[in-house]
This record gives structure tokens, sequence and C-alpha cells, in this order.
């Protein structure tokens, strides 16, 4: 009984581990606890209709929230390993209360000292198996620790990239090029480094999906609120007269395609055309999300 209790921790610090896995470092980055963490505090910002500032706080906080759960769910697991050979297979220092504690408790700290990689030594592991499975746990505190960093150091440049395609979408709006100055070799340039730079964040949105639930802020750097800019340049760009500029217009609209199947297949499920998941899109994470 004791060995299956033990096992059942253990499969608690794994399936922990396979989530962590599968957020940051597996290619398709399919994960089950983040997704469902950042998608439960998206859905609750947007049925409160927080103010803006607040809903900019959603993407941090779930992964907050995240790293927390993992860390909880980790040191957890390896209480429930150390727990029911608590106290008879561990050593106690000279003068410390750790015995007289509820075995359950002493599982508990020596799992959040082991790690926290603290190594205060009132209570180590007496047995060889536990001797060695001990300090496995420090060395996986240690790699959640540099993982929650390298997520974060992943996490914000595609955010910047998603946001100067947005603000830069948004400065030729305002600018209101004609259908001559796109006609041009110089227009064609512009539909194929945005049609670069939509494959970009097309990308980012398969890497990094969490990114789906920051907030950009105002319109002007928000992609869901400029994205339907790009739709209506790629279609100028399929009607114009020269070739270069209809061949670039097409790029445009394919790269928006692929990145409208994206976000319907992973996010949005409207199963409806490009303009409807971008429509999707906007109402989603724009204009409605900051109604006060």
């Amino acid at each position: 009984m004791e060995w299956l209790v033990s096992l059942a921790g253990a499969a608690l610090v794994m399936a922990a581990l396979r989530d962590l896995f599968h957020t940051l470092w597996h290619p398709t980055r399919h994960a089950g606890l983040s997704r469902l963490v950042m998608a439960a505090l998206w859905r609750l910002a947007r049925h409160l209709r927080v103010r803006g500032r607040v809903v900019g706080l959603v993407g941090p906080l779930a992964m907050v929230a995240v790293v927390g759960l993992w860390a909880g769910t980790i040191i957890l697991g390896w209480a429930i390993v150390y727990w029911p050979h608590m106290p008879e297979s561990f050593t106690v220092a000279p003068g410390s209360r750790a015995a007289e504690q509820p075995p359950l408790l002493d599982s508990v700290y020596l799992s959040l000292v082991m790690v926290a990689t603290l190594g205060l030594g009132d209570i180590s592991p007496a047995e060889g198996w536990l001797r060695l499975v001990s300090p496995l746990e420090a060395l996986v505190g240690f790699a959640l620790l540099t993982a929650s960093v390298s997520w974060v150091l992943e996490i914000y440049p595609a955010l910047t990239r998603r946001r100067v395609l947005a603000i830069r979408l948004a400065l030729l709006q305002r600018s209101a090029p004609t259908d001559e100055q796109l006609d041009c070799t110089m227009g064609a340039v512009l539909l194929e480094t945005l049609a670069t730079e939509v494959a970009r964040v097309r990308i980012d949105f398969t890497q990094y999906a969490e990114a789906y639930y920051f907030h950009d802020g105002e319109d002007h750097s928000s992609l869901a609120a400029t994205i339907g800019y790009a739709a209506d340049l790629a279609r100028r760009g399929r009607a114009a007269r020269r070739p270069e500029v209809r061949l670039t217009g097409d790029l445009l609209a394919a790269a928006l395609a692929d990145l409208a199947a994206i976000l319907d297949e992973r996010f949005l499920h409207t199963g409806g055309t490009p303009a409807q998941v971008f429509a999707a899109y906007a109402a989603d994470h724009g204009r409605g999300l900051r109604r006060s």
C-alpha cells in the first residue's frame, strides 16, 4: 500500500512535468493545464467586461498562475512520495521538532525545502532509494525556475512582433494609400513585407499559443483591430494591373488565410471564412474587452 501511494505521487509529478514539456518545448505546444488556465481567465475577463488595463493583466497573471500550479503539483506529488515513509525512513536532526509534526506536514515541508534547493538538513532521507529521489526534486525545482524564465523571455518577443505588425497596419490605414500608389514596385514590396510579417505572427500563434491571451492594448497596437485592413490591402493588390503587385497580393491573401486557419483551429472554432474568423477575433480580442 505504501508503494501505491508513492507511485500516485510520482504520477502527479510526471503529469506536471509532461504539461510543462508540452507547453514550453514540444514542437506543437499543445499543452493542457496552461491552456485551460489561460482560457478560463480570458473568458472570465470577457464575461466581466473589465476595463482595458485589467484585461492587460490577464496574460501575465495567467502565466504566474500556471507556474504556481506546476510548482504546487510538483511539491504535492513529491510530498505524497515521501508521506508513507515518514518518519521511519528519514533522519531528523537533533533538537528538531520535525518528528513531532504529522507525517503529511513533514512531507510537504521536506518537499518545499527540496524543490526550493534550500537544503536545511533538519530532515534528510535515510533509505537508499529516497537518497536518490530527493536530489531529483531539487533538480526539477531548478529546471522549473529556468523554464519559467525562458517562457517569459520567449513570449514577449512574439508579442512585440504582433504589435509591430498592428502598428504598421494602423499607420498604413491612417496614410490611406490610393490604388495608384499600391500599383507600383514599392507597392509590391510593401505587400510582400506584410505577407512576411503575417507569416511570422502565424508561426508565433503556433509556437506560443499563450500569446493569444495577452491583450494588445489600444486599437493602434491591436492586431485584432487592424487585421481587417491587411485583408483589404490584399484584395486591392490582387486587383492591381502590375503582375508583381498581383503576385504579392496573392501572397498576402494566402498568409492571412493561414493565420485565420490557425486562429480558428486553436482558439475561435467558428468554421467560417477568413473574414468571419477575423471578425470573431476582433470580437474576442478587440474592442469588446474594453467596455466598462
